[in-house]
């Protein structure tokens, strides 16, 4: 990649040995590195990561190379999201291991195997069609409202994309929460487990995760939930996640 096109982005540090290329237009925020963690990567897994963006959570994956996904494709509609992860890869030297995919998630055929995929994710535009005001930049207005896919969408390329007992893993404000589990169902892949994330004890969740197992049979597990303040600053466990205290997400 040529110094030029690097000099349009700036480099974030997401661990000792990785680093990531972000932008005005697509960079990163806590969601992210919930969902990372929430998907429970292991090394034998084949990943992929649905409108990846900047691929924020695919490279979280690879911070630790000995726990990382055995591959991982990022998936996004968005050129300059690709052409940005593609300088971030190549940086990481993750290009046998990691593959930017510039396409539309409803025409994954033939670009990533289907159903042999291990894992799932995804970090859904959060506002419904035709809900909310839409940004005059269209690249915020397609990461942030259902404009270019839906939660049908992703379910319907998670079923495709997913070997049975795959799982989809994603992360929405909760009141999506009958949208996504409905979502999941009319694409055969049954919720089975959901997290709420709250700011601190006594306020309501800000958002869930959210996975589905392809083929599975009903019984949702739901855990305790992700408090994100401690007594002083940050909880003990939002600090494990993201793992390097001094470059906290903005």
């Amino acid at each position: 990649m040529q110094e030029n096109n690097k000099s349009k982005f700036s480099i974030e540090k997401l661990g000792e040995n990785i680093k990531i290329y972000v932008s005005e237009e697509h960079k990163f925020g806590t969601d992210a590195f919930l969902l990372s963690d929430f998907a429970k990567i292991k090394r034998k897994d084949v990943a992929v990561d649905l409108g990846t963006g900047c691929g924020i959570i695919p490279l979280l994956w690879f911070r630790n190379l000995q726990q990382a996904p055995q591959q991982a494709y990022a998936v996004d509609i968005q050129q300059q999201a690709i052409e940005q992860l593609k300088i971030s890869v190549e940086e990481n030297c993750l290009v046998e291991r990691l593959f930017p995919i510039h396409s539309d998630l409803k025409q994954l055929k033939g670009k990533i195997p289907f159903e042999k995929i291990d894992v799932v994710t995804c970090n859904p535009p959060y506002k419904a069609e035709n809900s909310g005001i839409l940004n005059k930049d269209v690249r915020h207005t397609i990461a942030r409202h259902e404009v270019s896919c839906n939660i049908n969408d992703v379910c319907f390329a998670a079923f495709s994309l997913l070997r049975f007992g795959g799982k989809l893993c994603i992360c929405q404000r909760p009141e999506r929460l009958a949208d996504a589990i409905d979502s999941m169902r009319k694409n055969r892949i049954e919720p089975k487990r959901l997290r709420f994330v709250q700011k601190n004890s006594s306020t309501s969740p800000w958002l869930f995760l959210l996975e589905g197992k392809k083929g599975a049979k009903p019984f949702l597990q739901v855990e305790a939930p992700l408090i994100v303040q401690g007594k002083d600053g940050f909880s003990q466990e939002l600090l494990d996640i993201y793992g390097f205290e001094h470059n906290l997400p903005r």
